[in-house]
């Protein structure tokens, strides 16, 4: 269905006022992804405080234009949807967990990061860092380790004087 130029020009100024504001943007294929599926990765997206949205390619590339990021914008293949937060990491980690969980039918293509194009490597090196959460678990792994060793050491050399 053919969308007037009015319809155009308000996609484009929400689109380019959203990404923006966005600190990360990712760009997906989403060709052969079920209409379940995809309302299922948007409800999970927006509990993430993320959003996704379907444009035409020809509008996107207006927005990108506009918004001007440094580098060379991949190529952006197949059917387009923007996946895009205030999160730097979400996006690309969100899109990737769902990606893991229905192949062949949503990939990452590229992306937007830090005002600057990324390619398919590079998001997907972004998407495969840990949450904070996990990074935090980690740390306290990596700082308690030597500790709890000189623990058991101390503990061994107790257990030896008693004997």
């Amino acid at each position: 269905m053919a969308i007037n130029r009015a319809k155009k020009e308000e996609i484009i100024a929400g689109l380019k006022n959203s990404l923006k504001n966005s600190k990360s943007t990712v760009f997906v294929n989403f060709h052969g992804l079920s209409v379940a599926d995809t309302t299922d990765l948007r409800r999970k997206l927006t509990q993430e405080g993320l959003s996704y949205t379907v444009a035409k390619k020809t509008l996107l590339k207006r927005v990108f234009e506009d918004i001007a990021p440094k580098g060379e914008q991949p190529p952006l293949d197949g059917e387009l949807a923007v996946c895009y937060g205030e999160d730097l990491l979400a996006p690309a980690r969100e899109v990737y967990e769902f990606q893991k969980k229905h192949k062949n039918s949503i990939t990452i293509i590229g992306g937007i990061f830090e005002n600057e194009y990324k390619n398919k490597e590079e998001m997907m090196e972004i998407a495969m860092v840990p949450s904070p959460q996990v990074l935090r678990a980690q740390l306290v792994n990596l700082i308690n380790s030597p500790i709890q060793g000189f623990v058991m050491a101390l503990n061994a050399i107790a257990e030896k004087r008693e004997v």
